[in-house]
């Protein structure tokens, strides 16, 4: 008889079975922080449920499925009927539906719905990222719809409607709906003011025919989109429905589906109209500006989204070196990893707290709180450029704790690897950001005001925030050359505000860290080059997960 050589030691029990939004210490805080108390027993038991149900098997098996059964394109039917349409796995309905169950379109209509709906995005995410861009899109869509309130008032129900209902019909014979959005063009990519789409005018109010060609349109699949063409007086803002009233399918050819790093569960298009049916949304020759509202939101969500990612490689590497043992003990109790985790479990609190304190600034603001709206002119392209930025090398960080068996597709690692870099191309480039800065703080003083007041409540709490915060001052006073160092100003503003949130809100040791590394220049070039001696063992242990028992 052969002698067994398969007995399986020394490692880690799967991620599986956890709650992600109660395991989620820096999530959970900042959830108490920023919902008023009355909310807050609703907010948890929903959490908890959303946690719960992204941490099951159930929904790491769904995610896993959409993934490696990528949607596909059908032009026509076998008659020849061209029908443009996308399949996508079941596993792909299954989580959008449980998504839209969970509230995740509408952040509008109810008291601390942004930050409810921003921590909920936050947690779904980990379980598959590719389905949240149409539930950003959809969510994101409420607000620029408003600019004409006759199309609100008949999409915004549907839009907000926690009943998800796949295939293509005519908005008023669904129970909900989800939208997505064409800006770019192949021609002029971020320079949307180069799109040639044309909008012809026909004899029905607010009616036009569309003739053009986006390069790039989210979730193809969607109910309808709202568009950038160019009308007689400008560039305007449509919306072009999948399905028009009477049934008849609107002209929507789909030329092809993307091939892309990542986002593989998620179907992006190259669309072309022909003739297209739209309404116009907002005033001809204001089109930017209506729907800036809806790029201001989705950005909002690249945030979060890559707050999740950063969060679930930060969560799988310090589950990882707990349960694995090396070199005559726990990997987790190794000086130099958990120099690595705690560097890790930083920078993924950084973004999460920083994160949930916009989707408050956007509560506040909804509800007339005029220097909250100021704040977020300046500190979603701020956040946008950075968090986005960060989240590529942390999580190939984070694979690389894993050892080879990160690098093995079944761990899960790579999928997020490449999903890392994603939300730092979606809705503006970090150029385009940082150039946004610019402008905003050319255009909009009210908002450097709001923004420094922000910093300013941590003033003298940590020697090296303040300094920053000096220094940033003295970049903002030389406006030579200002264009090339946008980058390094809109990186730095996005620290001291990361900063000076953790200063107030987080542990002491978390702070500490983050200001001497991040602000103070006691850092390397890489993630686990902390100063020595921090107290990075519970650095560690506040980003870790406990499975039940």
């Amino acid at each position: 008889m052969a002698a067994s050589t398969h007995t399986v030691t020394n490692q880690p029990p799967p991620l599986v079975g956890y709650d992600v939004y109660g395991s989620d210490r820096a999530l959970t805080e900042a959830v108490e922080r920023h919902l008023d108390a009355a909310l807050l027993d609703e907010a948890r038991t929903e959490l908890t449920e959303l946690g719960r149900s992204a941490g099951s098997a159930q929904a790491q098996e769904w995610g896993a499925q959409a993934n490696e059964n990528p949607p596909t394109l059908r032009t026509h039917d076998r008659y020849g009927h061209r029908i443009d349409e996308v399949d996508f796995h079941p596993a792909w309905h299954r989580l959008l539906g449980h998504a839209v169950s969970a509230g995740l379109t509408n952040a509008w209509n109810r008291p601390g719905g942004h930050v409810r709906r921003a921590a909920g995005f936050l947690v779904w995410t980990q379980a598959e990222a590719g389905h949240g861009c149409p539930l950003s899109m959809t969510h994101a869509a409420v607000p620029a719809l408003r600019a004409e309130p006759a199309l609100a008032g008949q999409w915004e129900p549907l839009l907000t409607s926690r009943v998800y209902e796949e295939g293509l019909r005519p908005a008023a014979r669904k129970a909900g709906a989800l939208f997505g959005m064409g800006m770019t063009e192949k021609q002029g990519g971020s320079d949307v003011r180069a799109n040639t789409t044309l909008a012809r005018g026909l004899p029905g109010e607010g009616e036009y025919a569309l003739t053009g060609h986006k390069w790039f349109c989210s979730a193809p699949m969607s109910d309808g989109f709202l568009v950038l063409g160019q009308a007689p007086d400008g560039l305007t803002c449509f919306l072009v429905p999948r399905v028009l009233p009477d049934g008849e399918r609107n002209v929507f050819a789909i030329q092809r589906l993307k091939d892309k790093l990542g986002n593989k569960s998620n179907a992006s298009g190259e669309v072309e109209f022909d003739g297209t049916w739209a309404r116009r949304v907002g005033e001809e020759g204001r089109g930017v500006r209506t729907i800036i509202e809806m790029v201001a939101a989705t950005r909002l969500d690249c945030v979060l989204g890559s707050a999740a990612v950063m969060r679930q490689a930060v969560a799988q590497a310090v589950h990882h070196a707990a349960h694995r043992e090396a070199f005559g003990g726990p990997l987790v109790d190794k000086p130099l990893m958990r120099n690595v985790l705690a560097d890790l479990a930083l920078e993924s609190e950084a973004a999460t707290t920083l994160g949930l304190r916009l989707a408050a600034a956007y509560d506040a603001a909804a509800a007339g709180d005029e220097r909250e709206r100021a704040l977020l002119r300046l500190a979603v392209p701020a956040a946008k450029y950075w968090v986005t930025k960060r989240c590529t090398p942390l999580v190939a960080e984070a694979l690389e704790c894993l050892g080879g068996n990160g690098y093995v597709e079944e761990s899960g690692m790579p999928r997020l690897l490449r999903e890392a870099p994603l939300n730092s191309l979606w809705e503006g480039s970090g150029n385009v950001q940082a150039l946004d800065v610019l402008r905003a703080l050319n255009r909009e003083p009210r908002a450097l005001d709001a923004f420094l007041t922000e910093v300013g409540r941590a003033r003298g709490a940590d020697h090296r925030l303040d300094a920053a915060v000096k220094e940033l001052l003295h970049e903002l006073s030389d406006l030579d050359g200002i264009e090339a160092r946008a980058r390094r100003l809109v990186e730095r503003m996005a620290l001291v505000l990361q900063g000076s949130l953790l200063v107030r809100h987080a542990p002491p040791e978390v702070a500490d860290a983050f200001c001497g590394s991040r602000l103070g220049g006691d850092w390397g070039r890489a993630f686990g080059t902390l100063a020595h001696p921090l107290p990075t063992g519970a650095i560690v242990e506040r980003a870790r997960v406990e499975l039940p028992s």
